[in-house]
């Protein structure tokens, strides 16, 4: 075949100049498809409320506004969402590492007995589940219904990331290792702290992402075992916002704010979209250079 031109030192042919143009336009197609929703979320939430209400907001902001920010954070129940939200988000991701860490490391042992059985119940769980209503008098048993263990408690294992992170310590801590620490007198937990989680720290930064983001959005245990308003994470306020379009005014206290109220909540929904995404956007970068190590260390089976 001959070569028309070579980028990279890899020959190109006047074909594969063409395949890659046209991979390129399409690509850039998807991208364009993909940004514009997310730029135009973002040009909404710093225009008017009339502006978006009307819908004259088509990709930069029109009459620019911190308005739908300023009222998301005057919102009583948006600033006890996010409060509840970071408490359910840290508290839950730390027990969710520890009690995945803590099923993990023996199951990867290939010298436990019933490892197999056990791997096969935890499996089970993620096919057949005993349904809505008896998890729920389950929870009314255990005196969690209402409380903020609700929202930590079921999901303390995640079995997927259980198998990620088995699959991990089986691939890269050695029976061997372990038997050499042994040597010089170290126990399971000993070994586990000082030599498992030192050298596991590409997937527990991909699992703190995986289970942080999961509690970040999580609703759905709110939405069925929670009353008390105080105790609502911020995805039921948005959804109340976003789904029921449910906004007080009473709790607008800006009098300029309140003469201006037209399109208030088309407003906020863009606002706390905007808001509610920020924190991982920030935290995503730092836990990027682990993510496809992780991932494919505890996928793929060495």
């Amino acid at each position: 075949m001959a070569y028309i031109k070579k980028v990279g030192g890899i020959g190109q042919s006047k074909g594969d100049r063409i395949f890659y143009t046209v991979n390129d336009i399409f690509l850039l197609v998807a991208l364009l498809i993909v940004l514009y929703p997310l730029i135009y979320v973002v040009s909404s939430s710093f225009s008017s409320g009339s502006a978006v209400s009307t819908g004259r907001v088509v990709l930069w902001p029109v009459d620019f506004s911190l308005e739908g920010y300023k009222t998301a954070f005057e919102y009583p129940q948006i600033v006890s969402g996010f409060q509840n939200t970071f408490f359910y988000m840290i508290t839950g991701t730390i027990i969710n590492l520890v009690m995945t860490v803590l099923a993990a490391y023996p199951l990867s042992r290939p010298k436990m007995k019933g490892r197999r059985f056990i791997m096969f119940l935890f499996t089970f769980t993620m096919i057949f589940s005993g349904g809505l209503i008896p998890d729920y008098m389950l929870m009314q048993r255990l005196h969690l219904v209402n409380t903020r263990l609700a929202m930590l408690i079921p999901g303390a294992i995640g079995v997927f990331n259980l198998i990620i992170c088995r699959t991990f310590f089986q691939n890269n801590i050695p029976e061997e290792l372990f038997e050499s620490a042994a040597m010089e007198g170290c126990s399971h937990p000993r070994f586990i702290t000082s030599v498992v989680l030192p050298l596991s720290k590409p997937i527990l930064a991909v699992l703190t992402l995986y289970y942080a983001v999961g509690h970040w959005n999580a609703y759905f245990n709110a939405f069925i075992y929670l009353s008390d308003r105080s105790k609502f994470p911020l995805q039921i306020i948005l959804r109340e916002i976003l789904v029921m379009n449910m906004v007080d005014p009473s709790a607008v206290f800006d009098p300029e704010l309140e003469a201006s109220k037209y399109g208030l909540a088309d407003l906020l929904k863009y606002s706390l979209i905007v808001v509610s995404t920020i924190p991982f956007m920030i935290a995503y970068p730092f836990a990027a250079k682990h993510f496809v190590k992780g991932s494919l260390s505890g996928a793929i089976k060495g």
